[in-house]
């Protein structure tokens, strides 16, 4: 028996409804329970964002296994998750109190099956038609989407003092999911994976055998695995709302500003982890020796997340608002930097545009931690869940905004907006947070 509140393991398996959970009231919050659900809701939005990024490690090697896709409409299938991500959000972000947590995440890790299966077997026929490529590519925003919910459920289970340390954890941790597809994809397509002979591989244009189909199949049984662990070891606590009830965040004028702080925050971060291998082959790929877009791609995204989990318990200490106004600040000189190297002369100005990009994602993690600190300073629990997933959203449609954007504007311009946008909106942070008397000091 726990004598600090009352319950057991026992009587938390057997009560799926702890109707007393209150996480501000010692006795009646299980702190066992809680960093419980943290580490299997963390776990399964590792594998959803690898999910949701899939389509960004596979769609550079569909050419050279027999289709034909033009350049823009591989910057559409990259693109596309994003899109699907943040329109899925948006209905996410309702779900948490109308199902409860164990559902939730069974839920989102199921629904992974989709885009993963999808690829698996659609890499080995180059007659699909596009179309059908786009309807994948769709599914993969599940993965991206589910996130409103996990993080919005996950708030319900700890105090105010402890949010930053258990969001920044979760979406830190969560976010290596983007590295992790990226590192492993060309990998695992190097070779059969035990027990599927059955899928013989690929043959690429030079004639090297090529098990692409690996990329979404060596996830599968990591996601049976979350949906399980969702079902015997979670639980629901009594967080409930209706869809109108939810409704009122967006009369607030705090929500709409938090909004564009995490626009700026993930929704950089987000777009530019897709689209940094596409950005390398555009504007270094024409030089001799140009360096592999695969290489580099994946260490932006990891070293973003890492920063991002380590920066939760630092909120916790000093505030949200900080961070999230030193992030804004770096990720503008960020920009800044990586626009002296977008139009080089020779391949060796590589290094300064990976300097910049990689300033970009450092300090996106010291906002991205700073920004779901400040919200459940700001808002009430319910409200703080339900802006969770709407700022969650907004900042999903980074992947799409980016691919888009670069697609019919050159990088220099890109970055130039960019720039402009990270510097308002980090004064932004500073007049309503960050600074002394700031409105809502958080």
């Amino acid at each position: 028996m726990d004598s600090t509140t009352g319950m057991n393991d026992d009587a938390l398996r057997l009560k799926p409804d702890l109707s007393n959970w209150d996480p501000e009231q010692p006795e009646t919050w299980d702190s066992r329970l809680a960093w419980r659900t943290l580490w299997i809701t963390t776990y399964t939005m590792i594998l959803a964002f690898a999910t949701w990024y899939l389509v960004s490690a596979i769609a550079p090697r569909l050419n050279d296994i027999g289709y034909s896709l033009s350049d823009q409409e591989l910057y559409w299938l990259v693109a596309l998750p994003g899109l699907a991500g943040g329109l899925i959000r948006l209905i996410f972000m309702f779900l948490p109190p109308l199902l409860g947590t164990r559902t939730l995440v069974a839920l989102s890790a199921l629904l992974l099956l989709v885009p993963l299966l999808g690829w698996t077997f659609v890499v080995r026929d180059p007659t699909i038609p596009f179309w059908f490529l786009m309807l994948l590519s769709f599914s993969a925003g599940v993965g991206g989407g589910s996130f409103s919910g996990l993080m919005a459920s996950t708030s319900y289970f700890f105090p105010k003092r402890l949010s930053g340390t258990a969001l920044g954890l979760q979406a830190g941790i969560g976010n290596f999911g983007i590295g992790i597809v990226q590192f492993l994809v060309p990998w695992v397509v190097g070779f059969g994976l035990l027990g599927t002979a059955a899928l013989t591989p690929q043959s690429q244009t030079d004639g090297t055998l090529v098990w692409l189909h690996n990329g979404g199949l060596v996830m599968v049984p990591w996601v049976l695995l979350a949906a399980i662990a969702g079902i015997v070891f979670l639980r629901r606590v009594p967080v409930k709302a209706n869809f109108r009830q939810q409704m009122n965040i967006f009369g607030l004028k705090h929500t709409w500003i938090m909004s564009a702080l995490y626009l700026m925050s993930f929704g950089a971060f987000s777009g530019l982890a897709a689209q940094t291998g596409l950005i390398i082959a555009h504007v270094y790929g024409g030089f001799d020796n140009a360096p592999n877009p695969l290489a580099w791609a994946w260490i932006g995204p990891l070293l973003g997340a890492g920063i991002r989990a380590a920066c939760g318990p630092l909120c916790d200490r000093w505030g949200g608002a900080k961070f999230t106004f030193i992030g804004g600040a770096g990720m503008t000189a960020g920009t800044i930097v990586t626009l002296f190297f977008l139009t080089p002369s020779s391949v060796d100005e590589f290094w300064g545009f990976l300097t910049g990009m990689l300033l970009i994602f450092f300090f996106s993690g010291f906002a991205n931690a700073g920004t779901f600190k400040q919200m459940p300073m700001i808002f009430t629990k319910v409200q703080a869940g339900g802006t969770i997933g709407w700022t969650a959203s907004i900042g999903s449609f980074g992947p799409f905004l980016v691919g888009m954007a670069l697609s019919v504007m050159s990088p220099m311009v890109f970055f130039i907006i960019c720039a402009v946008w990270c510097g308002f909106c980090t004064g932004l942070a500073w007049w309503y947070y960050a600074r002394p008397r700031a409105e809502k000091p958080s």
